[in-house]
């Protein structure tokens, strides 16, 4: 078995995942703002590319690729646009993972990065000759891995999915009878597992931002703000996940906010994804949920440090180098391409008799 980190007699030892200060770009007047954005819009027309960026990055480049008809989605809706938008590069603003998902799905297309080195802590914990190791001792068992892992580790899956398609994937076949190795977050493994009672076995991973999440602190604030509703991504502790009002992927925690009576929000994820929240609902009150940081250090302090390196200033070079290439050798992803076709096609499905479906 994997190493896991509650019960440590095992295996395998997994690698430390050195979590990276927070970047610190030079603070930029509006001039040089505006500047870098319309030198970034006249490179996107001259390369034929189109930006998409995660909800987790800088406000500033998510208004920017929507300004600019690209992208501003969960990772898997990010490559999925690229499927179906004309441009024949994707200038992808998030982490590592998310460029290779949308080379995978579009391996025919250029995909450039801001940095290459912007990496996320459930890729980096669940490296491929262990986990590939890990499903060897288990070959009974279906392989479901999270969107947040390697190409390499998606192409050794049976299916891919998203937080916002976890569940009914993992119902569905729970009713099948199959047993299930899920990889690599583990609370949010437990979470599915605690609502479809699959038999599953786990990877020991966790994202780095979600993991400091705290109950007591939580506790405390709501305390404070009674009204409030609390939502919570499924990457949290369990103990955060059962004072949640909602738990749900990114879409899903966005659309809360819009839609539910409530006018304030404790909000258990990467704060990065209040410029859309802000955007959706504008005189609502967000606050962010307390990390293990509350009076102390804490590492990522409710912010990724990897989608950090996401700038103006590298999304502007990168564009004009036409470095941090993203490369997928096209038989790594026909492999991977299987297990994500095999979710896309679940998914449209469901939605032909439920509606939209969230994702990751």
């Amino acid at each position: 078995m994997a190493i896991d980190r509650e019960n440590p007699d095992t295996k395998y030892i997994l690698p430390e995942v050195v979590v990276p200060p927070h970047p610190q770009w030079p603070k930029l007047s509006e001039a040089e703002t505006a500047t870098l954005k319309e030198k970034i819009k006249r490179l996107l027309k001259e390369q034929d590319a189109v930006l998409v960026a995660h909800y987790y990055t800088d406000g500033t480049l998510q208004d920017l690729a929507e300004e600019t008809g690209g992208c501003v989605a969960d990772s898997l809706e990010m490559a999925r646009f690229g499927t179906e938008h004309q441009a024949s590069t994707l200038l992808v603003a998030g982490v590592r993972f998310m460029g290779e998902t949308s080379k995978i799905l579009n391996n025919e297309k250029r995909v450039l990065m801001p940095d290459l080195a912007a990496t996320c802590s459930l890729d980096e914990g669940c490296p491929y000759e262990l986990f590939a190791a890990f499903c060897d001792e288990h070959p009974e068992h279906t392989v479901v891995v999270y969107a947040n892992t390697s190409a390499r580790v998606k192409a050794r899956s049976d299916w891919v999915v998203t937080s916002g398609i976890a569940l009914p994937i993992i119902r569905h076949l729970a009713e099948k009878g199959e047993k299930i190795l899920w990889g690599p977050d583990r609370h949010l493994g437990r979470y599915v597992q605690k609502l479809t009672g699959a038999e599953m076995i786990f990877w020991p991973g966790s994202c780095v931002v979600h993991e400091e999440f705290r109950a007591v602190a939580l506790e405390r604030l709501r305390k404070i703000h009674p009204e409030a509703a609390i939502l919570v991504h499924p990457e949290s502790l369990e103990a955060v996940i059962a004072l949640a009002d909602v738990v749900g992927s990114t879409t899903a925690l966005i659309d809360a906010v819009r839609r539910l009576p409530n006018q304030e929000f404790i909000v258990a994820t990467d704060k990065g994804i209040f410029n859309k929240m802000r955007q959706v609902a504008p005189g609502k009150i967000l606050l962010e949920a307390p990390t293990v940081g509350e009076g102390a250090t804490c590492q990522s302090c409710a912010n990724c440090p990897w989608m950090g390196m996401n700038s103006l200033q590298n999304l502007a070079e990168v564009l004009a180098s036409g470095n941090n290439e993203v490369l997928v050798s096209p038989e790594l992803a026909a492999k991977a391409r299987i297990p994500i076709r095999r979710m896309l096609d679940f998914a449209a499905e469901m939605k032909k008799g439920s509606g939209c479906l969230s994702s990751s």
